[in-house]
């Protein structure tokens, strides 16, 4: 079992979804819970009660709006001086389905700026003090749109091809750093397909209505189309992913796009 005592994780979007999975997960290994997300007091309070009853030492929320550098920077500053990230999870994410020539321009920059920028800015703050302590992980959830393209979905698949990108250039800038001994620091992405996250729900809800707004023949129809396992991911299994990956035994894993899609990337 990873252990991951006296370790310092921060995950974006980690008050729902498959970011709260990545938590929970973190949390049972004995890390302390940076929480980041949209959500109101009380929900934020649930959160962190909930991951310190999975088992870390405390959990604490840290606001930031991803759409503003200057507000990234002061959550990366206060995520440091609270003694961290030594893993950095970056999931928050926003999606739109529209054709390309519909897209509202404000909606491309909203979802470049959360789903690819903000990656780059905290990991630009976070990396360089996980290759002083010689041991760093930072996860990506790109998606299997980091690897496949779909239509209505411009500036989605741009971030995502972009993540994958962005995460493949730190994995060997930083690749030398550490040791097997420390765990190094590795820059990898998972890269889910369908998953049973809110981020899904409009889509399922639009294909549903398709079929009297039966829900599970509208999941059904999705996975027919692009997933031959025909079968829908849980949050819970990324999170088992995630929590492998910051194993000391995964550190010559790197610079990888590892797909969880059923094998739809595989056509």
């Amino acid at each position: 079992m990873t252990t991951l005592t006296g370790k310092t994780a921060l995950v974006t979007g980690s008050v729902q979804g498959i970011g709260l999975a990545i938590a929970e997960a973190l949390a049972e290994a004995g890390a302390r819970i940076a929480v980041h997300g949209i959500a109101d007091e009380a929900q934020i309070a649930e959160v962190c009660a909930g991951l310190q009853a999975k088992g870390a030492p405390e959990a604490r929320f840290f606001e930031g709006d991803l759409r503003d550098p200057d507000q990234i920077d002061a959550l990366m500053a206060a995520v440091s001086e609270w003694g961290g990230p030594d893993i950095l999870v970056n999931n928050a994410g926003i999606q739109h389905t529209a054709p390309l020539a519909e897209m509202p321009r404000e909606t491309w920059d909203a979802i470049l700026s959360v789903n690819l920028s903000a990656a780059f800015h905290t990991m630009q703050a976070a990396l360089p003090g996980m290759a002083d302590r010689g041991f760093g992980r930072v996860i990506n959830i790109a998606s299997v749109h980091g690897l496949v393209a779909s239509k209505d979905k411009a500036p989605y698949v741009a971030a995502k091809f972009g993540l994958v990108g962005l995460s493949r250039v730190a994995a060997l800038e930083y690749a030398a750093r550490g040791s097997k001994a420390s765990g190094g620091v590795t820059v990898n992405c998972i890269c889910p397909g369908w998953t049973e996250t809110a981020i899904i729900g409009p889509q399922v809800e639009a294909r549903a209505a398709q079929f009297g707004g039966d829900r599970d023949k509208g999941i059904a129809d999705l996975l027919s189309e692009k997933q031959p396992s025909q079968r829908t991911s849980d949050p819970s299994e990324i999170g088992a992913l995630a929590l492998w990956l910051c194993n000391p035994v995964a550190h010559n894993v790197t610079g990888t796009a590892i797909p969880v899609d059923g094998g739809w990337s595989a056509q």
